[in-house]
């Protein structure tokens, strides 16, 4: 059955890429219409495909500096319409505006697929807009207007805040930039090639829960690399790092 299934999912993945990928575009379309011609709509959709792992190696950096582009990133994060699309509008719910929780899929999808640089930046423009929020707490969404000089983001009026969402965001965000996965069955923590940004010296993970017993860790950023300090961890678990 596992054949079976890898068989099938890879046939899936070739064939998605062969249908829906865009050259000119640089960018997978939204959806095929009733005929199967596809709509050419440039949306945050297509970072959804990084965190799946469907989207083909080469074109993976392709698709995550389009989504950085002026017309879809708002310097705060990736706005779920393109300043282009002819539905547009920044204070649209799902038209314009951004999603925390959608910019942390899209990152978390960047980093699986080794586009550093292009993450960070999603981090980056998150955690400068919670500097204007109450207690730093990112809402449901904010509208999708071009970030500006020593303002924050235009609040969106009718936002949940807090949002369980948006509360999840700040975590999917934290995983992509420690890249860390955790093996219960082989009881191995590993942190595959971390990174912190400059604005970010010291990540303390504290009562990680592994079954019975929990992990106590402590990351630092240095100018070229990431640094670990072991507080408390159990004996039969294994702490992995890769750089």
């Amino acid at each position: 059955l596992k054949d079976t299934l890898l068989k099938e999912a890879k046939a899936l993945k070739k064939r998605f890429n062969e249908v829906f990928w865009d050259e000119e575009m640089r960018s997978y379309v939204l959806a095929l219409d009733g005929n199967k011609k596809p709509c050419k709509v440039m949306s945050s959709n297509a970072g959804h495909l990084l965190f799946t792992g469907i989207v083909d190696k080469k074109k993976s950096r392709v698709l995550s500096r389009r989504l950085l582009e002026q017309d879809m990133y708002s310097g705060w994060g990736v706005r779920t319409l393109s300043e282009k699309a002819k539905r547009y509008n920044p204070l649209s719910y799902h038209n314009g505006s951004i999603w925390p929780h959608d910019n942390s899929l899209i990152a978390a999808g960047m980093s699986k697929y080794g586009c550093t640089e292009e993450m960070l930046k999603i981090v980056k423009g998150m955690f400068d807009a919670s500097i204007f929020l109450e207690l730093q707490r990112l809402p449901e969404l904010f509208c999708g207007f071009e970030r500006r000089y020593s303002e924050g983001p235009t609040n969106y009026p009718v936002a949940c805040s807090p949002q369980g969402w948006a509360v999840g965001a700040v975590f999917l965000f934290i995983k992509a930039m420690l890249r860390i996965e955790i093996d219960a069955i082989n009881k191995t923590i590993v942190f595959n090639n971390p990174k912190l940004p400059e604005y970010l010296e010291k990540v303390e993970l504290k009562d990680l829960d592994l079954g019975n017993e929990n992990c106590h860790l402590e990351l630092y950023r240095y100018r070229y690399d990431v640094g670990f300090n072991i507080i408390q961890k159990p004996d039969d678990w294994e702490i992995i790092i890769k750089k």
